[in-house]
């Protein structure tokens, strides 16, 4: 083999070991990737249905269920309700009323089953796309919308 070509075939095993290594780390980012919805948007039908998502808001007054380790309660954007279900100890800042971001799959009937659960840590802190979600919410209610806003 000439020296050409074998430098043509270093460089192509190359370009081949870079592109399958860009292909799983592309593989890799894809399967972690967790969007985040308002029950309003999961009555819409824009939430993926067996694939993880998160979803948040404000745990409605009076919804709290306890049963031994399960925890159900519902998340609300003042416009549309969503039932969660969680098996495993909530934040100690999780309260009626307050904001809540809950990570899990939704079920064929309608329950949202959390794997986690997170809760605001003081008073003035909401994560962003919760407060975006509660401000749109808040408007599509009025009958308005949020114009050049993410």
């Amino acid at each position: 083999m000439k020296p050409r070509t074998q430098r043509f075939a270093l460089i192509a095993a190359g370009i081949v070991v870079l592109c399958a290594a860009a292909a799983f780390v592309l593989n890799a980012f894809q399967s972690n990737l967790v969007f985040f919805f308002t029950p309003t948007q999961v009555s819409k039908g824009e939430a993926p249905k067996g694939r993880t998502f998160r979803a948040g808001g404000m745990v409605k007054e009076g919804s709290v269920v306890r049963n031994g380790n399960t925890v159900r309660f519902v998340i609300t954007d003042t416009v549309n309700e969503m039932p969660v279900s969680y098996l495993g100890l909530l934040p100690d800042l999780f309260k009626e009323g307050k904001g809540v971001v809950s990570q899990g799959k939704l079920g064929d009937d309608g329950l949202f089953v959390a794997s986690e659960v997170l809760a605001k840590h003081d008073e003035n802190y909401m994560p962003p796309e919760a407060k975006h979600a509660m401000d749109q919410a808040a408007l599509a209610k009025a009958g308005q919308t949020l114009k050049g806003q993410p």
